[in-house]
């Protein structure tokens, strides 16, 4: 698969798996009367395993075992998650950018970053 068109898909994916954690967390919350952090947790869980299975099919078509590839995908969505720690603590609480807009530059860098390690060494 062409890159541009992988990173295309990739992106594709990550919106899937955000509107699955967004659902999971909206319902649980306004219409399950759960506490908004148990409820992003599992949305997150459950985001985090639409991701990995459509990656796995759609994007990379990896053969590498689940064993194998299940954790360094575990390890890269941690990496994304420090990504996302580190940019949003400097644009926002040190350059006092609003959290929308460094959101979604936080949201693309990460992804770029993630790609790529998915890419290489996940489903490589």
């Amino acid at each position: 698969m062409p890159i541009l068109r992988q990173i295309a898909a990739y992106a594709s994916v990550g919106a899937v798996a955000t509107a699955v954690h967004y659902a999971i967390l909206l319902g649980l919350v306004e219409g399950g009367g759960w506490r908004p952090v148990p409820a992003t947790l599992l949305g997150y869980v459950a985001g985090g395993v639409v991701a990995y299975v459509l990656n796995r099919r759609h994007v990379f078509d990896s053969d590498r075992s689940h064993a194998e590839a299940g954790w360094r995908f575990g390890a890269t969505a941690f990496l994304g998650f420090c990504i996302t720690f580190a940019l949003m603590s400097l644009f926002v609480e040190r350059l006092g950018a609003p959290y929308l807009p460094a959101q979604i530059a936080t949201t693309v860098l990460a992804m770029f970053v993630t790609f790529a390690v998915n890419r290489r060494w996940t489903f490589g």
